[in-house]
């Protein structure tokens, strides 16, 4: 069901219109639950997939030529590693799948690849450390569905790849899908300057955690608290000569003299520094004039974003023990675009940074945006935000989310995606909706089953590409 086009969040309201009173949380938390009688709940756990379903690969292929070419077998690789691997890095192709499914058109800033990945632990400008969603590239407004569906598939898919069983499954998207219940109907009565201010902080975390696993969980808290710009001088430069450089570690990190369009490296950081500073608010522009730049190199993230423009910028205070790292990304179009409409942005920077600041309420206080000029027909969006301060991404696996701590992050995921949707939509009529039963949990698992066979037949075809040669992967495991 498309969903219908509603306006969205920076439309200009009249003078008159802020004279009149929204409906009641009562009222609005009635039309919610008035929407199951358009889309069951039972509706929400099918999967249908598009008769005219455009197959994986060639959703990649086409993003492929929007990257640098040189990249893609990197990207490729990553994908390769497992079913979540492959997800992550499929956020383009779930987009159709999600555009094919009935919605409540309850409309919220989507994060737009949410999955269990893309939390981490992060600093307020007080430098409180919180938990939240921490990846915004695809984000555009629309039905909370698509995020959940997309969130409780994604537990289920990662929990399978560490060989965990269907009841673990099962109950990694009951307790998801129970805490985002639980919380959108706190969130619905909250007040809104409260609700402004509401953040998941360390406390909150420790409770969400069984004994048994606080010392991991602590040990990761202190990690991420140590992530300063110190650090990050210490791991990314060295000394040469008398000047710091940052270290390069071909393919992941180098320097190269022009970007993939041919343009000199230094021209392009130069102009993205002054559009970037011309909008950033009055403070912080006098305080990032403070800093002058010392070097800059390209380095490849994640898997979804890998292939295109990515920086690591580097500079200094007074001295080098006043460094300041800055990552720069280049934001194309959302791959959900083709299914929701173009952003109310222009500017593809400003697309994501305003998205972060809706769902996250805590971003750092550098995070910006601007525009790189080519010539008359070719330009960049892009944003610039710290690197590593306060930060702690969650991966999955080794070191981040195991089969034994799954089940206490998973209420942290169910409860960041809620917080995110209440700052940005009306959390009275998602309340409404969703109510407080297990029969919604119960179809987002059904959901998240019927996904991950899909998931699983497209990872099969992505692999046969990659064996019979139509996609080439990099040959050996280039870590993350």
């Amino acid at each position: 069901m498309p969903l219908e086009k509603k306006p969205q969040f920076a439309v200009l309201r009249s003078v008159e219109s802020f004279k009149d009173p929204r409906p009641s949380i009562k009222k609005r938390m009635a039309d919610g639950k008035a929407l199951r009688k358009v889309v069951s709940f039972s509706d929400q756990g099918l999967y249908t997939p598009p008769k005219d379903r455009i197959d994986p690969v060639s959703i990649l292929e086409a993003q492929a030529k929007q990257r640098i070419a040189l990249l893609i077998p990197i990207r490729y690789e990553r994908m390769l590693q497992s079913p979540f691997s492959f997800y992550r890095g499929g956020a383009a192709i779930m987009a159709q799948d999600l555009a094919n499914q009935p919605t409540s058109n309850i409309t919220v800033q989507l994060c737009g690849d949410m999955h269990v990945s893309n939390f981490g632990l992060f600093g307020t400008a007080e430098h409180r450390l919180v938990f939240g969603i921490n990846d915004f590239d695809e984000t555009l407004p629309g039905s909370w569905e698509w995020d959940i569906k997309r969130l409780v598939a994604s537990a289920l898919i990662a929990s399978e790849s560490l060989g965990g069983d269907r009841a673990l499954g099962k109950k990694l998207v009951y307790r998801i899908a129970s805490e985002y219940q639980k919380r959108i109907a706190q969130y619905a009565k909250m007040p809104y300057l409260d609700l402004a201010q509401e953040f998941i902080g360390e406390n909150d975390i420790r409770k969400h955690f069984s004994k048994e696993h606080q010392k991991k969980l602590d040990a990761y808290l202190k990690e991420t608290k140590g992530q300063g710009n110190i650090q990050v001088l210490q791991s990314l430069t060295t000394l040469v000569g008398k000047n710091r450089k940052i270290i390069n570690k071909p393919p992941l990190i180098e320097h190269f003299k022009k970007d993939a369009y041919g343009v000199p490296f230094g021209s392009l950081v130069d102009k993205a520094l002054l559009n970037y500073s011309s909008t950033l608010l009055a403070d912080r522009q006098i305080l990032f004039q403070r800093y002058s730049l010392k070097d800059y190199a390209r380095k490849v993230v994640g898997v979804g974003s890998v292939g295109t423009n990515c920086m690591v910028l580097y500079f200094e205070g007074d001295s080098e023990q006043d460094p300041l790292f800055l990552q720069y990304k280049e934001a194309q179009k959302s791959v959900l675009t083709p299914y929701l409409g173009e952003s109310i942005y222009r500017d593809m920077g400003r697309r994501v940074v305003a998205g972060q600041r809706l769902l996250q309420g805590a971003p750092d206080i550098f995070l910006n945006y601007g525009t790189v000029q080519y010539d008359i027909n070719k330009s960049q969006g892009f944003y610039l935000r710290q690197l590593r301060d306060m930060k702690g991404g969650i991966g999955v696996g080794t070191g981040g989310v195991t089969l034994k701590t799954f089940p206490d992050y998973a209420k942290l995921f169910g409860w960041a995606l809620a917080l995110g949707h209440a700052r940005s939509g009306d959390a009275a009529m998602i309340a409404g909706y969703c109510g407080q039963s297990a029969e919604l949990n119960e179809a987002l698992y059904s959901f998240a089953k019927s996904y991950a066979k899909q998931n699983q037949q497209d990872f099969e075809l992505f692999c046969k590409a990659v064996k019979s040669g139509r996609l080439k992967a990099a040959k050996k495991k280039i870590a993350l």
